[in-house]
């Protein structure tokens, strides 16, 4: 591969990981070329759970020590973000693509559904736009709309959690 080549690469990575913080997604995979002309295939992460990773992407060295520093230290800390993590609730409805989120079926509308309001089970609680196609992403059991986690017009990544249904 020639240098030329090489320093295109270099700048492609470069311009996944400003996406990958501009738009706060934790992963972002993409392939490029062709078989013939040569194939690229870049996958850019952070956080998740490569911790050596998230303690150079992050600033604050004083989490990773902790972790790593002794064994019976982990498991309280683990278990209280998890307690505060909304991915962890129950009920929670997650995102099941990467997208953006809608919290009315257009601008100016009314929400589809506020915090407090009692839903059914298939009700469209908000719509996840993903490559210009609308998904509703329906109530999965019937309940009250406990917490609203993502804002309108918010990105989301695959997994994220966006609302709280008990």
């Amino acid at each position: 591969m020639s240098k030329q080549n090489t320093d295109a690469d270099v700048e492609f990575v470069k311009a996944l990981a400003e996406i990958l913080h501009d738009n706060d997604l934790t992963e972002l995979e993409v392939e490029r070329g062709t078989k013939d002309a040569g194939k690229l295939s870049v996958r850019v992460s952070r956080g998740g759970p490569v911790q050596a990773f998230q303690v150079a992407a992050q600033p604050a060295p004083a989490p990773a020590p902790a972790p790593a520093g002794g064994g019976g230290a982990p498991a309280p800390a683990a278990e209280k973000p998890a307690s505060n993590d909304p991915a962890a609730l129950p009920g929670v409805v997650k995102s099941p693509m990467v997208g953006t989120v809608y919290l009315s079926p257009e601008p100016g509308a009314d929400a589809f559904v506020k915090l407090g309001d009692v839903v059914s089970e298939g009700q469209t609680l908000l719509i996840v736009e993903a490559m210009k196609t609308m998904n509703h992403i329906h109530a999965p059991k019937a309940g009250t709309v406990k917490r609203i986690l993502v804002e309108d017009g918010a990105a989301v990544e695959y997994g994220a959690p966006l609302m709280v249904v008990e």
